[in-house]
């Protein structure tokens, strides 16, 4: 079997779900090293070394048929190698992660902001999906969606593995109805609602994307539900209804950015400030996935789900 094809073949990891969080791999390349441990020490650079060798020591980091690794194991490249991954010192959460439904086949739940929806980066533990697979001891559960880490709301997951294919193709259809509020400063252009429509395009090797010419590959329908002047942001605010009628990454950030408008608090649009500080949960993104719909691929039962929260710039009783 070639590079490329052990890359691509159905992978099964040789270690289990554990607290919650699956393993990770890493792969190993063709090159010049004589051991296993040379090649961890180049690859993972950033890392304590001493933290390294008491991990492989203890046995956590494993190859393909689940045989523990040593430092002075002779380098065996096009293969993967496993091992749980580790956060230093990981932030937590201040905030519940709260069910709205729980069935044999699927969980909905409602996502507060700070929240990464999975693992990544420097959140392993204080993840939607650690949360909800250790609530239903569970390591089966994976998420059929996600949503930005900065954005509250309902979020969905799926508890079997063989109903996750039927449950994807509907959102690869376009066949889940999302609805998303959001509060930002009031546009001053067209009537709303209408369709923002773009071309969305992801800067290399940066995290935020962009708005670019050419052929518009997403598309969002834009209302308004509530308008007022803030006197603390001195200008007039308005309580937004998005509907993403496509799902490119952080489409409705960006598109409300486009308009002008950026949404309360992003602090990746219109500029993205590499050097922000900490989390300030004072002043969380005001963008909030208020409603998900579609006909349940497995029962054929309508099925609809909706957050409980409520963004906190918006003005209870605002008038248009």
């Amino acid at each position: 079997m070639s590079q490329n094809q052990q890359k691509k073949s159905k992978i099964v990891p040789p270690l289990p779900v554990r607290e919650g969080i699956a393993p990770s791999r890493v792969w190993l390349p063709r090159g010049q090293w004589q051991t296993l441990g040379e090649f961890l020490f180049e690859r993972f650079v950033h890392l304590d070394p001493s933290g390294l060798e008491s991990r492989i020591s203890r046995g956590d980091i494993v190859n393909g048929s689940g045989e523990a690794q040593a430092m002075t194991t002779p380098y065996q490249p096009d293969q993967w190698l496993w091992y749980y991954r580790e956060v230093e010192n990981e932030a937590i959460v201040p905030f519940e992660l709260s069910i709205l439904h729980a069935d044999q086949h699927l969980i909905a739940v409602d996502k507060p902001h700070f929240l990464a929806s999975v693992p990544t980066g420097s959140y392993l533990r204080e993840t939607a999906l650690t949360r909800v697979r250790l609530a239903f001891d569970n390591s089966d559960i994976t998420p059929l969606h996600r949503l930005d880490r900065d954005t509250a709301g309902v979020l969905l997951f799926c508890v079997k593995p063989e109903y996750r294919g039927a449950y994807q193709r509907l959102f690869q259809t376009q066949k889940v109805g999302k609805v998303y509020e959001a509060v930002a400063p009031t546009y001053t252009g067209q009537s709303l609602p209408f369709n923002r429509r773009s071309c969305i395009e992801l800067t290399a090797g940066e995290f935020v994307v962009r708005e670019v010419e050419g052929v518009p590959n997403s598309e969002t329908v834009v209302e308004t539900l509530a308008t007022w002047f803030d006197s603390e942001q001195r200008q007039s605010l308005t309580h937004y209804q998005l509907r993403p009628i496509t799902g490119r990454k952080h489409q409705l950030r960006v598109h409300m950015s486009g308009l002008g408008c950026p949404i309360l608090n992003d602090s990746y649009y219109p500029v993205w400030d590499k050097n922000r500080a900490i989390d300030d949960y004072r002043r969380p993104l005001q963008l909030l996935a208020r409603r998900v719909a579609f006909v349940d691929p497995i029962d054929g039962q309508y099925r609809e789900y909706c957050s409980q929260r409520q963004l906190a710039s918006v003005l209870p009783g605002g008038v248009e």
